[in-house]
């Protein structure tokens, strides 16, 4: 069991006059480059703070043209990361492959943050959602084409003495031959993230690795994504192993439920109805039909739409309350899912500094070695820790 701590860099400062969508017409003129100063700052101290809290690893994503999370580089700040801590895995989930052109940059970057940790990351590939698309000018109905072309393309990379030819249908390279390579042979680990399409899931099935399910649903989403991404291995002929699985939700801790309740509210909501919107936009071609259908039928117990703090907490949308109550509830779920990686969304929304530095303390504290010694489990060194030279 491994848990990690997952961070956006949301905006918290969208005008409260303002109605519209967080993602692709969310004006830019709302960006104050002096308070992104202070920010990015910020959220990268909560994310260095956590190796000294104990946690087996951090991660970032990348998203465009949005409030929501203010990461269209997550290498960027991977690399940051690389240099600054020595223990913890470093998760980028992920870089969106269509979006780059030719993809060899990814893996080049990918061997460059592996090399800097030495040989702690976790690389994340996503298709990209749907926002993304509108943002960058992409033809969705080939997201999947691209993605498969560029995936494959990156792990010969990794795997195939360079220099070689790709003459692929989305990209043609008479010289592939990127330096620098990574550390972890033959290559770092391969986390998909998904919001449910079947094509996902199947997909990662096939590839034997790991599946990461994107938050904001119902638990009950939650469980039949990973049924059905279960009987995919299944079908594959092996039995998934819980490291295959991880389970992405928002968690606040504090002294009382009460506490925790009053503390955490306005800034879920914040999240929820104004970072939110936007968020599901779904070109035509994205998606399959079958896979269409099946997450319009799960969009109303998308957080987006629901409206009270009972389904939040019904519906384990967060896991909010006491240092008991928060054990008790993501042990029961963590069971209940069946899987081995946690990844806690420690700050959410306008969360400030204090509140999330606090967070952060008690669930290392008072929450996770609880954790561990139910999982059997210890804090242990993902990759050998190389100390920074300077």
């Amino acid at each position: 069991m491994k848990f990690f701590m997952f961070h956006l860099m949301p905006w918290p400062y969208l005008p409260e006059t303002y109605v519209g969508p967080a993602w692709v017409r969310c004006p830019n003129s709302f960006y104050d480059g002096r308070r992104g100063h202070g920010l990015y700052n910020r959220y990268l101290d909560e994310l260095i703070r956590a190796e000294a809290l104990g946690f087996d690893g951090v991660c970032v994503n990348e998203h465009h043209a949005n409030a929501y999370g203010n990461m269209p580089s997550p290498n960027l700040i991977a690399a940051i990361l690389a240099r600054q801590t020595v223990r913890m895995r470093i998760a980028v989930v992920g870089n969106a492959l269509p979006l780059y052109n030719p993809p060899i940059r990814v893996a080049e970057e990918y061997a460059m943050i592996d090399c800097i940790s030495g040989g702690r990351l976790i690389a994340g590939m996503v298709v990209g959602g749907g926002p993304e698309y509108y943002s960058n000018g992409l033809n969705p109905a080939e997201a999947r084409e691209r993605f498969g072309e560029a995936l494959d393309l990156i792990l010969r990379c990794w795997t195939e003495p360079g220099p070689f030819v790709h003459m692929g249908k989305h990209y043609k390279l008479r010289y592939v031959n990127p330096w620098p390579t990574p550390v972890q042979q033959p290559h770092p680990p391969i986390w998909i993230p998904g919001a449910g399409s079947y094509e996902t899931m199947d997909f990662v099935a096939r590839r034997r690795w790991a599946y990461m399910g994107i938050p904001y649903f119902h638990k009950r989403v939650f469980k039949k994504n990973f049924d059905y991404f279960r009987e995919a291995c299944e079908k594959e002929g092996y039995t998934a192993s819980p490291e295959q699985m991880g389970w992405l939700v928002p968690v606040y801790v504090a002294e009382t439920d009460a506490q925790a309740r009053a503390e955490f509210e306005p800034h879920l909501w914040y999240f929820a109805k104004r970072l939110l919107p936007g968020i599901n936009i779904s070109p035509p071609g994205y998606t399959s039909p079958r896979s269409a259908l099946k997450m319009l039928g799960a969009f109303g117990e998308f957080l987006l739409n629901v409206g009270t703090w009972e389904q939040v907490v019904e519906g384990a949308y967060a896991i909010v309350g006491s240092p008991a109550t928060v054990r008790e509830r993501m042990a029961e779920l963590i069971g209940w899912l069946g899987v081995g990686n946690v990844l806690s969304l420690l700050q959410l929304g306008t969360l400030p500094a204090d509140l999330t530095r606090r967070n952060m303390e008690l669930f290392a504290s008072e929450v996770l070695p609880h954790l561990r010694d139910e999982t059997g489990m210890s804090a242990e060194s993902s990759a050998a820790a190389i100390a920074p030279v300077a």
